[in-house]
């Protein structure tokens, strides 16, 4: 068995993106990555997942998407109550 992590594209952030996420972490008293996972959690109860999932050009990966799975509202509220 292959015992190498598995990489996962990482873009870089434009300023705006990492000073704002920095901030927000900040103030969540989180990591920058567990803030960021917060608030991938939160896109879909403001994206329509609908239009994303129609647009979606890699369906291999539905069963770890976030707009496929949306949080339960209770998993919902949890996640707004951090903030």
């Amino acid at each position: 068995m292959d015992n190498r992590k598995k990489q996962f594209y990482s873009p870089q952030f434009s300023e705006l993106a990492a000073v704002s996420i920095r901030r927000l972490a900040w103030a969540l008293n989180m990591p920058m990555t567990s803030t960021i996972d917060l608030m991938v959690r939160l896109i879909p109860s403001v994206v329509d997942a609908g239009k994303v999932c129609l647009a979606c050009q890699d369906k291999s990966k539905c069963q770890s998407c976030g707009f496929r799975n949306p949080p339960t509202p209770q998993e919902q509220a949890a996640d707004f109550a951090a903030l």
